[in-house]
């Protein structure tokens, strides 16, 4: 019983050990090439090494790019990007993941990423369940990584159309016919959702016309009835932040196989929430509803923020007045403790 007892006290003093040193860790950045099939892979995760000023596009972050992995939690997170979205409005969250011990990846979704935004929306969404759990493989084969984490017990971070992609690895399902359906019944009231940033309603003649054109090509894309859906087991815990919501199947969402939590923002524009993430909330009868922002837009949880946007772009994803960004620190850290308490050992 000593000698066991001696066992378990030192095992407890490396362990913790172990997370005072992932706790002061620097985050490392590091790629995956592109393949034949996928996009490339970024990936976040703790370091020894000293960060640097790394600029990507207009952000300047502070990363140890091409460090050597050091052990932390032994947990992956996949993060899913937003329509057009880049790995570095994710950076702020990845880093507080990093912190926890986490690696964080974010593959490139096909031709939906901000190099290639020629086919967003339910094309897109189609196939980005399969791209994550790609994305989860090649982690796995990665000799960088692959024995720093159990590939059997994975989380995975949506936002926007991410968020769709979380619901669908939480068992959800949906079809094109389910998009049409919606846009059919709620074009004016949820216009963004149904035709992105190609255009606004502006109350003038031309709303009409929009709307109609809208509908012709909704209804030539989007009458498919197959229903999509996507297992992987070894994700485990999904979060969705502001998601795309309105063409799943909510039956399939009221009792999610896995953990699910939701991140919302009540003054969302692009994807209004009584469309989406309230309904899913209305039906889920496990999920966890980690932050709701009151004063917060669809841009919130994008951080940091791209700069000087405009036009529509703007009006989508700038901060409404009196959104306090500062709070979205909190937000990260309580997304890493969902992750941490679905995701590690109790």
């Amino acid at each position: 019983m000593t000698d066991l007892r001696k066992l378990v006290t030192g095992f407890l003093l490396v362990f913790s050990s172990l997370l005072a040193n992932v706790a002061g860790a620097a985050v490392g950045l590091a790629v995956i090439p592109a393949s034949a099939t996928d996009g490339r892979i970024t990936l976040y995760y703790p370091t020894t090494a000293t960060e640097q000023p790394v600029r990507r596009g207009p952000f300047v972050l502070s990363l140890a790019e091409q460090a050597e992995p050091m052990p932390g939690n032994n947990r992956l997170i996949i993060i899913s990007h937003g329509s057009g979205g880049s790995p570095w409005v994710y950076a702020d969250l990845a880093r507080t993941l990093v912190a926890a011990g986490f690696i964080v990846a974010l593959p490139e979704h096909h031709a939906d990423n901000y190099r290639d935004d020629s086919n967003p929306g339910p094309a897109s969404w189609v196939l980005r369940p399969a791209e994550v759990s790609r994305a989860i493989d090649a982690v796995g084969r990665d000799p960088r990584f692959s024995s720093l984490f159990d590939i059997n017990k994975v989380g995975v971070y949506g936002m926007s159309a991410g968020g769709h992609t979380a619901l669908s690895m939480a068992g959800g399902r949906w079809s094109a016919a389910g998009f049409k359906q919606h846009c059919e019944a709620n074009i004016a009231d949820d216009f963004q959702t149904c035709v992105g940033l190609i255009t606004r309603l502006r109350g003038n003649i031309f709303d009409g016309l929009k709307k109609w054109l809208a509908l012709q090509v909704i209804s030539h894309r989007f009458s498919d009835i197959t229903m999509h859906e996507h297992h992987d087991p070894r994700v485990l815990a999904a979060v969705a932040g502001v998601p795309a919501a309105a063409d799943f199947d909510m039956a399939t969402l009221a009792n999610p196989p896995i953990a699910l939590g939701l991140v919302t923002a009540q003054q969302d524009r692009w994807l209004i929430p009584r469309f989406h993430s309230d309904r899913v909330l209305q039906v889920c009868k496990t999920c966890e509803h980690i932050a709701d922002l009151t004063t917060a837009g669809h841009g919130a949880l994008l951080s940091p923020l791209p700069p000087n946007l405009t036009g529509l772009v703007g009006d989508m994803l700038n901060d409404p007045p009196g959104f306090e960004r500062s709070q979205m620190a909190e937000v990260d850290k309580k997304i890493s403790d969902f992750f941490e308490r679905h995701l590690l050992p109790r």
